[in-house]
């Protein structure tokens, strides 16, 4: 992260004695100057990445005020909870074929309706 980076570059100026440049961006630390400009650019980028998050807050906030809760749409609906808990209730139908009848894994059938006990046919 930038504050790792300043610590970093901070820890290796001041306590060790050994300069920090940067070839792409044309700063370096050997001088007021430089340091100054390495915390300006990195005040900046703490700057960018806050105003980033808060829009990120702001148009997740806007879009739940519309009704948009976000996150993708489950794969089975309540219909078809109940319609796979009777078929695996009767006991005739393995979990893998229930589950690739609608689409889903076999981890997903179990999320959504749990093991369910097969009913014996003597009504027991």
């Amino acid at each position: 992260s930038l504050a790792d980076l300043v610590s970093v570059v901070t820890h290796l100026v001041d306590e060790r004695r050994i300069g920090f440049l940067s070839l792409q961006e044309q700063i370096e630390t050997n001088s007021a100057s430089g340091k100054l400009v390495f915390h300006v650019f990195a005040a900046l980028a703490e700057f960018e990445r806050n105003l980033i998050s808060e829009r990120t807050k702001a148009g997740l906030e806007a879009a739940r005020a519309r009704g948009r809760l976000g996150g993708r749409k489950p794969k089975l609906q309540k219909k078809d909870i109940r319609e796979i808990r009777a078929l695996l209730k009767d006991g005739s139908i393995p979990v893998s074929d229930v589950a690739r009848r609608y689409g889903v894994s076999r981890t997903t059938i179990y999320n959504h309706v749990g093991v369910v006990s097969v009913q014996n046919s003597r009504g027991d």
